[in-house]
C-alpha cells in the first residue's frame, strides 16, 4: 500500500512530501473511553503502515507491550498514561498520530493533542457503547471544533451491536452519525464489513488481516445494505447540489459520494461511521483510508494567533512554508537526553541551526536538535514545515508556549487546564528522597499543567494536587520508579473553594505610626457575589477619594486574600469587589498602606456577606451486570449522591449520579465486594456546590482544630 518514489530515502520521503504537499498531510488523535481499544488499534495502523514488523498487545503478555504504551508503568497497568506522537504513511499520504489515554484523570493529555490536531478518530466500543468518558472527549473534540469519525470497535465481543452504538452516538453525543459499513457477521461470527460507498464486501485475510478481499456483498444482506446506502445518499446530499442531482438522475459516483461526506464531516455537520475489530485485524485498513478520505488537511483547518505588536489584534495562520514561521509548544517531556518540547507548526518552516523567539518571554533560542517521534524513538530531521509535528531538544520553556521568527511577534491561545480538585501530603523518608522528591516535582509540574505541588508553610508539608486518585498514584509511583524518591503519602484531601451568598459592604482604615513617616489608607466599598468569574474588581472612586496611583495596589490586596478563606482555609472563588470611597494622606499614603487597608476591608466584609464552603462534585458513571443495580444505586445514595439516570440494555446497566468527592474515596473497592468484581466505574469533575450545613461545620471544626496545632 505504500508509495516510494526513487532515490528519497524513508526520512527524505516524508520531508518532501508534506513540504510539498500539504494535501498528503493529516493530523489526528485517537480518542476513547478507557478499554475501548485506542492503543490496539494504533498498533494495528503502525502493522499495517510497515512502521513496525510484529502486533504486541497492550499488556505486555509477551514481555513487550503495545510500541505506544513505552512507559514502564504503562506496560504494567495496561492503560496509556501519556499521549504518543507518531507518524506513518498510508497510500503516499503522511499521517501524524497522537494516541491519547482514556483514563479521565490524565484528560490534560488528551485537551493538549485534541488543541494541535486537525481530526480526530473517536473510538467507541460495540459493546459498552457510549459510555461517560466518551461524552467528555466528545466534548473536547467539540471544543476545539475538530473533525472527526468514528470507529466501533470490538464487534467480535458477545453483545456486540454497532447499530445500538450508532443510534447513541446520534442520541447521547447529539452527532449526525452516518454508517459508511455494515458488519458481515457479528461477534465470534465476524467476517468482515460491507462498503456502502462502493457496495462491496470487504474480506481481510492472511495472519495479521493485511490482505483485502474485494467481494459481491452476500445475498443475504443485500437489501439491508442499499437500505443503509439510502440513508448515507440522503444524509451525504445535504453537503452538495451535484450529488442530489445525481441521485435524481441515478448516477451518482464514489467520487460524489466521498465528496460530499467530506464537505460535511469539516463542516462539523456530519459524522462517519466505521467498525470492525482491531484486535482481530478487521476493519482497519478502511479506517485508515477514511482518515485520508474525510478528515482535514492542515489547509482545511482555520487557525489563529493574537498580533503583539498591534493591540493583540486576531490574525489569520496560512499554512505556507515560506510565511514567518509560527508554532505552539504543546507538551513537555524529560527524556533521555534532556527536555523535549514537543511543537506543532502552523506556519512558516522550522530549520535545524534556526534562531526562534519564544513570543511570551521575548528570549531568543536556537535550534539545536530537530527530530520526528515514534513513540519513546526519534529519527533526526533537518527541517520541518507548516502542518508538521515535531520535537526540538534542549530549549527552556513552559507548556503552551509560542515560538516565532524575529520578524514577527504573535502569541497562540493554549488549551483549557482544569483547575485540579484532590490534594495529598508527601513526606521524603530521608535527606537523599528529598532531593530527588525536588527533581520529580520540578519535572512533573512542568509536564503536566493539571499537576501542582506547593509548600503548606504552616505544617511545613508539600502538597501536591491533581485530577483525582489515579493522576496522584501514577505521579508517586513514578518518583518512586524514575527518581528512586521513596515519599510518605497522607490521607487524601478535597480541594474545596470558599465564595460569599450576599452584597456586604466595607469601610477599613488601616493606620501605623512608627516613628518616622507612618502608614495610612482607608478603603470603602462593597463585595458581591458573581457567577461567571472568580473575582472581578470593580474601580467607581470619583474625585480622587483615593489617588490613581494607589487603585492597583488595592486590587492587589484583594487578590492576596483570596488565596485563603476564613473558614476553612480554601480558595475563595466568585467575588466582585468595588471600590468607592477612600481616603489618603499627603505624607503617609504608600502602595503598600493600601494593600493593606485592602485586606482588612476585605476580611471586614467576608464576614458580613455570609461565607459558605463549596466542594467539588463528580460526575460517577458505574457500569456493571443489571443485578447489581439496587446495591449499586444505594452504595451512591449512601454517599450523598443525587442519581441523575440509569441506562439498561442486554442485562447491563450503567448508573450516572453527580456525588461529592469527599465522599468517593476508597469507592473501588465498596464497589468490587459489593459487585464481585464485575462493575467498574468512572467519575470527572462536575461543578462546584455548597456543602450542606452539618458537612459544613465538620470542615470548619477540623480547620480550626488543625490551626491551633499549628
Amino acid at each position: 500500500m505504500q508509495i516510494c518514489y526513487p532515490g528519497i530515502t524513508r526520512g527524505k520521503f516524508e520531508e518532501v512530501t508534506m513540504k510539498a504537499n500539504l494535501d498528503m498531510l493529516r493530523n489526528i488523535g485517537i480518542s476513547a473511553h478507557i478499554d475501548s481499544g485506542k492503543t490496539t488499534l494504533t498498533e494495528r495502523i503502525l502493522f499495517y503502515t510497515q512502521i513496525i514488523h510484529e502486533i504486541h498487545e497492550v499488556r505486555g503478555k509477551d514481555g513487550v507491550g503495545a510500541k505506544m504504551d513505552s512507559m514502564e508503568l504503562e506496560k504494567d497497568r495496561g492503560i496509556t498514561i501519556q499521549s504518543a506522537a507518531t507518524y506513518c504513511k498510508w497510500k503516499g499520504h503522511a499521517i501524524n498520530i497522537i494516541d491519547t489515554p482514556g483514563h479521565v484523570d490524565f484528560t490534560i493529555e488528551v485537551e493538549r493533542a485534541l488543541r494541535v490536531l486537525d481530526g480526530a478518530v473517536l473510538i467507541l466500543c460495540s459493546v459498552g457503547g457510549v459510555q461517560s468518558q466518551s461524552i467528555t472527549v466528545n466534548r473536547q473534540m467539540t471544543r476545539y471544533k475538530v473533525p472527526r469519525i468514528v470507529f466501533i470497535n470490538k464487534c467480535d465481543r458477545t453483545g456486540a451491536n454497532p447499530y445500538r452504538v450508532a443510534k447513541q452516538v446520534r442520541d447521547k453525543l447529539d452527532l449526525n452519525a452516518v454508517l459508511l459499513q455494515i458488519p458481515i457477521g457479528l461477534e465470534g461470527d465476524l467476517k468482515g464489513v460491507v462498503d456502502l460507498v462502493t457496495m462491496k464486501a470487504l474480506y481481510f485475510e492472511g495472519a495479521n488481516g493485511e490482505t483485502i478481499r474485494e467481494a459481491d456483498i452476500p445475498a443475504e444482506l443485500q437489501e439491508e445494505a442499499e437500505a443503509k446506502r439510502e440513508e448515507l445518499l440522503d444524509a451525504a446530499s445535504m453537503f452538495s447540489e451535484e450529488l442530489v442531482e445525481a441521485i435524481l438522475e441515478g448516477t451518482p459516483t464514489e467520487e460524489m459520494i466521498r465528496k460530499a461526506i467530506r464537505a460535511g464531516t469539516l463542516s462539523l455537520e456530519l459524522v462517519p461511521v466505521f467498525m470492525g475489530s482491531a484486535y482481530k485485524n478487521k476493519g482497519v485498513q478502511p479506517m485508515l483510508d477514511s482518515v485520508i478520505n474525510y478528515l482535514p488537511t492542515p489547509k482545511d483547518i482555520k487557525n489563529t494567533a493574537l498580533d503583539l505588536k498591534n493591540d493583540e489584534q486576531e490574525i489569520s495562520l496560512t499554512p505556507d512554508p515560506d510565511a514567518p514561521l509560527t508554532s505552539l509548544a504543546f507538551k513537555l517531556e524529560d527524556g533521555r537526553y534532556g527536555q523535549l518540547t514537543y511543537i506543532r507548526i502552523y506556519q512558516g518552516t522550522l530549520k535545524k541551526g534556526d534562531t526562534i523567539i519564544n513570543s511570551r518571554d521575548g528570549k531568543k533560542v536556537k535550534v539545536g536538535r530537530l527530530v520526528r517521534m515514534h513513540s519513546d524513538e526519534m529519527e533526526e530531521i533537518e527541517e520541518a514545515a507548516a502542518g508538521d509535528i515535531v520535537a526540538l531538544f534542549g530549549i527552556d520553556c513552559a507548556s503552551g508556549d509560542t515560538f516565532t521568527s524575529p520578524d514577527i511577534s504573535v502569541s497562540m491561545s493554549s488549551m483549557h487546564v482544569p483547575e485540579p480538585v484532590i490534594s495529598l501530603a508527601i513526606l521524603p523518608i530521608d535527606n537523599k528522597a528529598q532531593v530527588n522528591m525536588s527533581k520529580a516535582l520540578n519535572r512533573f509540574t512542568k509536564e503536566d499543567p493539571t499537576f501542582r505541588t506547593y509548600v503548606d508553610h504552616e505544617t511545613n508539608e508539600t502538597i501536591i494536587s491533581g485530577m483525582g486518585e489515579l493522576h496522584l498514584e501514577v505521579y508517586i509511583e513514578r518518583m518512586k520508579r524514575e527518581y528512586q524518591a521513596e515519599v510518605q503519602v497522607g490521607q487524601p484531601q478535597v480541594a474545596y473553594r470558599e465564595t460569599i451568598t450576599q452584597r456586604a459592604e466595607f469601610n477599613y482604615t488601616h493606620k501605623k505610626q512608627t516613628g518616622g513617616s507612618g502608614q495610612f489608607g482607608r478603603v470603602g466599598g462593597y463585595m458581591e457575589p458573581i457567577d461567571e468569574v472568580e473575582y472581578e474588581f470593580v474601580d467607581q472612586i470619583v474625585g480622587g477619594a483615593i489617588p490613581r496611583e494607589f487603585i492597583s495596589s488595592c486590587d492587589k490586596g484583594f487578590q492576596k486574600t483570596l488565596g485563603k478563606g476564613a473558614l476553612a482555609g480554601a480558595p475563595i472563588t466568585g467575588v466582585r469587589v468595588a471600590i468607592n470611597d477612600g481616603a489618603s494622606h499627603a505624607v503617609d499614603s504608600s502602595d503598600v498602606a493600601f494593600q493593606l487597608a485592602a485586606i482588612g476591608a476585605f476580611k471586614e466584609g467576608y464576614q458580613k456577606a455570609k461565607p459558605v464552603i463549596l466542594e467539588p462534585i463528580m460526575k460517577v458513571a458505574v457500569e456493571g451486570p443489571s443485578e447489581f443495580q439496587g446495591g449499586v444505586m444505594g452504595s451512591l445514595n449512601q454517599r450523598r449522591g443525587i442519581i441523575v439516570g440509569t441506562v439498561e440494555e442486554a442485562n447491563y446497566t450503567s448508573v450516572e449520579a453527580e456525588v461529592p468527592l469527599s465522599e468517593m474515596f476508597g469507592y473501588s473497592t465498596v464497589l468490587r465486594s459489593l459487585t464481585q468484581g464485575k462493575a467498574e466505574f468512572t467519575m470527572e469533575f462536575a461543578s462546584y456546590k455548597q456543602v450542606p450545613k452539618s458537612v459544613s461545620e465538620e470542615i470548619i471544626k477540623k480547620f480550626q482544630e488543625e490551626k491551633q496545632k499549628s
